[in-house]
């Protein structure tokens, strides 16, 4: 019987240590998130500026639009970029993302999918986005726009008409579960699962592809490319878990989840953070979270990064049969 299958029963997904949104609300984000907290990881602006303090690397920023008068001013800020993103800052779920690839010498605005926009169509993008469309909550928001991501080469072949992120979920520090999103045409070239792009479980040791979803069913080959994705790795994978880890510090939430991506020039970088990530990471993972949480709760505080990583990497090995079983596990403190 296929493993999404043997799910079915809560008593199933009990055994498999999965856990739901109320468990996930009331023992981990409600215990150890500090609503005070919440607008440095809510406001993309805010999470810039404040992983820039911390010398943590982020896409570079080319401006904000704060005012419907600005939203006139769009063209001369963009002027000489031909390539950029712009995004609400507080916006959720991929949505009011626009990506433009290049800029056709008729001042065209090309996004991935060959799509050409008019200046008059960003400007208006913008001015949705500072009216809250896009925001939690629907209120009043800024427009962040960011250079565009040149994402690791040999990541390629693994997505479509988009930049593929990585999903690291932190809890007090550790990193715990992670997984891929691949951006699809179902998708529109955002890497978002509810619309329809590709998951694809991590091993925590090695960075190395475990299995991949797709709108809730098993996926083994990239829709679109046709690409085996057996055969992803995630190239830095320790420095991209080191990164991801020292967001903990940076902001001081315990459960987190951190979005990194892997920029060919850059390397990984932090593309923005969430006090509240979603669960699909235990599905394409094949496994829950709850016994890896129970484990870090049990770790002592004062930890380095690095060594909460190297603890993450031993305990969470999914290919255990390739570590030696005479190897002693690092070091907690």
């Amino acid at each position: 019987m296929s493993w999404w299958k043997q799910w079915t029963w809560p008593s199933r997904l009990r055994s498999k240590g999965i856990i739901g949104m109320n468990r996930r609300n009331i023992r981990y984000i409600g215990r150890y998130n500090d609503r005070r907290l919440y607008p440095l990881v809510d406001d993309k602006l805010k999470t810039k500026l404040l992983a820039q303090s911390h010398g943590i690397t982020t896409p570079a920023l080319i401006g904000t639009v704060e005012t419907q008068f600005g939203v006139k001013h769009i063209g001369n800020i963009l002027k000489g970029h031909q390539g950029f993103v712009i995004k609400p800052a507080k916006g959720s779920g991929g949505k009011g993302i626009l990506v433009i690839e290049q800029v056709s010498d008729a001042n065209d605005f090309i996004k991935p999918s060959g799509v050409r926009l008019s200046l008059t169509d960003v400007e208006r993008h913008v001015s949705n986005i500072l009216s809250g469309l896009y925001s939690l909550g629907g209120s009043p928001d800024v427009a962040v726009i960011e250079t565009l991501i040149n994402f690791d080469e040999s990541l390629m072949a693994y997505t479509y008409e988009g930049v593929p992120d990585i999903r690291v979920i932190i809890f007090n520090g550790y990193p715990v579960m992670a997984m891929m999103r691949l951006s699809t045409a179902a998708s529109d070239g955002k890497a978002n699962l509810h619309q329809g792009a590709v998951g694809v479980g991590l091993d925590m040791a090695s960075g190395c592809a475990l299995r991949g979803v797709q709108f809730d069913r098993p996926c083994t080959h990239h829709p679109d490319t046709g690409h085996d994705l057996a055969s992803l790795v995630v190239p830095q994978w320790e420095t991209l878990l080191n990164l991801a880890a020292s967001c903990y510090e940076m902001t001081g939430l315990g459960y987190l989840g951190t979005d990194m991506v892997l920029d060919r020039q850059h390397g990984p970088m932090l593309l923005e953070l969430n006090a509240r990530p979603g669960l699909a990471i235990q599905m394409t993972n094949g496994e829950g979270l709850r016994r890896r949480l129970d484990l870090i709760e049990r770790q002592p505080s004062g930890v380095s990064p690095e060594k909460r990583v190297a603890f993450a990497q031993y305990h969470f090995a999914r290919r255990s049969e390739l570590l030696d079983s005479t190897d002693t596990p690092p070091a907690s403190a």
